[in-house]
């Protein structure tokens, strides 16, 4: 990656064939289409909103960009936010809000309804869940919903900004064009998750299978093709260019949805006033840890994706 637009890569999505990537930080919301043969910027589209720390790109179920607004490294942002750039028509801004204080956060999904589905970024305990309770109407804020958390297991894989081994922050997600996989990526590995009927909730209950994702300078975007290849770019960080690299079939690899209860969740903040989950959100899916098996795939398995860029 050697368009400095894209120095900071931070989110991916594939949209009709169409490979879109941002960078994070900037002044307003810029995605970029990218050739793939030499990883060229050939389009680009805008939305007149001056951001405060984009991080994340997801793709909507009727197809349009959601840039996800939603660094916040000192933790003291009152709202976060969501810019959403349709196919046709106006870009449209939704703020959001914590119902447990401020979190920094670096991964975004869309689910099947319309909801942006908020993975935070934290250290030394689980990174929290978070959606709202219906598609966000007008600039708002949206209350966000604590709807579980997600612990990922250990791994042994190199690399990441300071050179560490596993690193557990996650900064980046995404879901396969059919809604049946969501990955969620750290520095070192990709975290696959089969889905059934759309529930993300559910999904993130169940053991995932590991995809390393080694000698990223600072890998942060993460996407799939309509094939099940899985796409990871990483910033250039010290000299060292970002590139984006597939592995072909990875999607395949996550294997069918298992029922997994959930654990209550752990260490959750406390909120004064709190009425706790919402009476139209099954018990058994308000939130959880996700602990069990871990399904590791194979170095050979995994890393048998071609390099791009």
């Amino acid at each position: 990656m050697d368009d400095p637009r894209l120095g900071e890569l931070s989110g991916m999505v594939v949209v009709d064939g169409g490979l879109w990537a941002m960078s994070d930080g900037g002044r307003r919301v810029q995605v970029h289409r990218i050739d793939r043969t030499d990883c060229a910027v050939i389009d680009t589209r805008t939305a007149g909103i001056d951001p405060y720390d984009v991080e994340d790109l997801a793709v909507g179920p009727d197809g349009a960009l959601w840039v996800g607004d939603l660094g916040d490294n000192d933790r003291r942002r009152e709202t976060v936010a969501v810019a959403v750039l349709p196919v046709r028509g106006e870009p449209r801004l939704h703020r959001l809000t914590y119902p447990d204080g401020p979190h920094d956060a670096e991964a975004l999904l869309v689910d099947a309804e319309g909801r942006p589905f908020v993975i935070t970024k934290e250290v030394g305990r689980p990174a929290g869940l978070y959606r709202t309770a219906e598609p966000p109407e007008g600039e708002g804020p949206s209350p966000l919903l604590r709807v579980g958390e997600l612990a990922l297991p250990a791994s042994d894989t190199r690399g990441g900004p300071v050179g560490g081994i596993g690193s557990r922050l996650v900064t980046g997600a995404a879901a396969t064009a059919d809604g049946a996989v969501v990955a969620v990526r750290t520095y070192t590995d990709a975290w696959l998750f089969p889905v059934s009927g759309g529930d993300l909730v559910a999904a993130f209950n169940q053991p995932p299978v590991r995809i390393p994702l080694p000698a990223e300078p600072q890998g942060e975007a993460i996407a799939f093709e309509p094939d099940g290849t899985l796409l990871s770019g990483s910033e250039t960080r010290h000299g060292v260019r970002g590139e984006i690299r597939a592995v072909p079939g990875a999607a395949g690899l996550a294997g069918d949805p298992v029922l997994v209860v959930p654990l209550p969740p752990a260490s959750a903040p406390e909120v004064v006033g709190d009425p706790g989950p919402p009476p139209w959100l099954p018990a058994a899916l308000g939130g959880g840890a996700v602990v069990g098996v871990l399904l590791v795939v194979t170095a050979a398995a995994a890393l048998r994706g071609r390099q791009r860029g």
